[in-house]
């Protein structure tokens, strides 16, 4: 066994301020209700230093050494990555396009033992990343490839503006950008019921007003990216924007598409074209 693998779940995580292990404590109850109370106002929440500082250059460089297995692939996207070419009337958000230069390293790449790999796969991480989004519990992803990846922005790119698929979003900042790659979002500017199209259009035209998301690598951001317009502004300088993704779902055994799949990654296993066609929305949403 390595050193790394004989680390355990309360040296990595500063379990001091964020006791996994102990869900009834007082500590965990008043960290879970801030949690929730900022995911509801806002549809974020940060906990700083999730990963102990001593461990933070360790997170770096596993997922620094992960990051040349990323695909890329510089796209036309819209905010709601749905074809460019879609029949959609005039002054439609959709009808705006960005590229799209970010990129992800697929959870096949991954290995079970590195510090992302085992707080991914930890029971009492995600019964605690459940308790902050108020549910009775979260799955892995029976995705091959979209579980858990690492999404590199390489210097002159950007992760333009979208939604998430995923209504619940879990994510780490694992190496900064040196200039740009800022978190930039619009609290709930849509709601399951409501497109709110005109708002969205206002945010691409340069008059609405983002917040900003100041992170620093090892802070844990939980995120409600379905309702909530968001991007990583260009990245500049000679650094990648490199952040941890962990997807969950609210039902076991859920795979991504054939075509979002292969945009992501490049590629399809037998599993994506086996699940082709059985996916169930929980809304009615454009994306």
């Amino acid at each position: 066994m390595s050193t790394l693998q004989a680390i355990t779940l309360d040296q990595v995580v500063d379990t001091d301020h964020y006791p996994l292990s102990e869900p009834g404590s007082p500590q965990a109850r008043a960290v879970v209700a801030r949690a929730r109370r900022e995911l509801a106002e806002a549809g974020c929440t940060v906990l700083p230093d999730f990963v102990r500082p001593p461990l933070q250059e360790v997170l770096r460089q596993e997922c620094a050494a992960l990051a040349p297995h990323a695909y890329f692939d510089v796209e036309t996207v819209n905010v709601y990555n749905i074809d460019v070419d879609e029949d959609l009337p005039e002054g439609h958000p959709g009808r705006r396009t960005f590229e799209r230069g970010n990129a992800f390293v697929a959870r096949d790449h991954i290995p079970g033992g590195s510090l992302i790999g085992r707080l991914y796969a930890h029971e009492a991480f995600q019964r605690f990343v459940a308790d902050c989004f108020g549910l009775p519990r979260l799955y892995e992803l029976a995705d091959p490839l979209s579980g858990l990846v690492l999404n590199v922005v390489r210097p002159g790119m950007e992760h333009p503006w979208h939604f998430d698929t995923n209504e619940y979003t879990v994510s780490m900042l694992t190496q900064e950008a040196q200039e740009g790659g800022s978190f930039e979002y619009c609290p709930n500017i849509r709601s399951a019921a409501d497109e709110r199209f005109d708002d969205v259009r206002d945010v691409l035209d340069g008059k609405g007003a983002p917040e900003r998301l100041p992170l620093r690598p090892g802070d844990l951001q939980l995120f409600k990216g379905r309702y909530s317009l968001h991007r990583v502004s260009p990245v500049r300088g000679g650094l990648a924007r490199h952040s941890a993704i962990f997807a969950y779902s609210e039902r076991p055994g859920v795979i991504g598409s054939v075509s979002r799949t292969r945009q992501l990654f490049g590629r399809v296993l037998p599993e994506h074209l086996a699940a082709e066609g059985r996916s169930v929305r929980g809304d009615q949403l454009l994306d």
